[in-house]
């Protein structure tokens, strides 16, 4: 019997879970949950219906699976531990520093209600996350190193519109060049976050706007451009739609270490991603997270969960048998 998915918000991220399911034959789309008017939103899936987020609760036995696809901003620190009361949830909250509170917040509500939140699953935080926890636990004598882009963080992008004055914006992360060749080279550089990446900002500001005010908001935003070299870009809605319409991103998690005696052998580990569609590469991390959730839960485990707490095997739709036959 195929997992019943629910998908919550529906951008860019709730199209790229609609589009994996369709891929996944042991998945399938119950309900999508929107803020707008329902009868305003038009989904792909024939057949499945738009709901209001209110009527999300009522469904609580139609759904085995909530996929959230709010912003890490605003949206995720309440949806995610209010959803969690009512089903196993998955969301790819990215805002690193604040992880730690976020996970206690979805765990207490999620253990009170037997359920499975399996948070900050995506890329990174996701398999950028694992990538470094194995290459940690292999190389123990050794320096991480993430690089990301270039491409467009979806979760920088909508902090930016969040601000006062702004209608639309897209923001790109840019890795240092020399600082990545660096790490290539095994020179195992100290390098501060400025030195490893810069963001530049593509902005169409509202008729008016205090354009100071918002590049001033940008610049100094802490966790998101603070502590970056940033660029701002005014441009027209025409320009943005023309030139930046993508959502591409991609990038690498290295890890420079040594072994013997003495240290005296060098090994590089590298995990890269070159992505054409970010929220659908990380939807299609999400349907597999999701697929661990409901096993999870089925086997009687509740609580919030990361992707270090998910053997592998769960994310697979083969059997073990499979699995070790084809891919060990």
């Amino acid at each position: 019997m195929a997992i019943k998915i629910g998908i919550l918000g529906y951008g860019n991220l709730g199209r790229g879970i609609e589009c994996a399911i369709k891929q996944n034959d042991d998945v399938e789309l119950a309900g999508v949950f929107t803020r707008r008017d329902p009868s305003t939103v038009k989904i792909m899936t024939e057949g499945v219906k738009v709901y209001s987020v209110d009527d999300a609760p009522k469904m609580k036995d139609e759904i085995d699976v909530m996929i959230l696809c709010g912003g890490s901003a605003t949206d995720l620190p309440k949806q995610t531990p209010e959803y969690v009361k009512y089903f196993n949830v998955i969301d790819s909250f990215d805002t690193h520093a604040k992880i730690p509170e976020h996970f206690a917040a979805v765990d207490a509500a999620a253990k009170a209600n037997g359920n499975v939140g399996i948070i900050s699953v995506g890329w990174d935080p996701g398999m950028f996350s694992l990538n470094r926890l194995y290459a940690n636990a292999i190389l123990s004598d050794g320096k991480d190193y993430t690089f990301w882009g270039k491409g467009v963080s979806q979760g920088h992008s909508d902090a930016i519109r969040r601000i006062d004055g702004v209608k639309d914006a897209k923001q790109y992360t840019v890795p240092v060049d020399s600082a990545l060749k660096a790490v290539r080279n095994g020179e195992n550089p100290e390098l501060t976050t400025r030195q490893k990446h810069t963001r530049e900002c593509y902005v169409v500001a509202e008729e008016g706007a205090d354009k100071a005010r918002i590049e001033n908001e940008i610049k100094t935003m802490p966790n998101y451009f603070s502590d970056y070299d940033t660029t701002v870009n005014f441009i027209s809605e025409e320009e943005l739609k023309a030139n930046h319409s993508g959502i591409p991103h991609g990038g690498f998690v290295i890890r420079c270490g040594k072994t013997g005696w003495n240290g005296e052998n060098s090994h590089i580990i590298e995990y890269s991603l070159k992505l054409d569609s970010n929220p659908e590469f990380t939807s299609s991390v999400l349907i597999a997270y999701a697929r661990a959730a409901y096993r999870m839960s089925k086997e009687g485990q509740s609580g919030c969960k990361t992707v270090f707490d998910v053997a592998p095997a769960y994310l697979s739709k083969l059997s073990g048998e499979e699995l070790r036959k084809n891919l060990l």
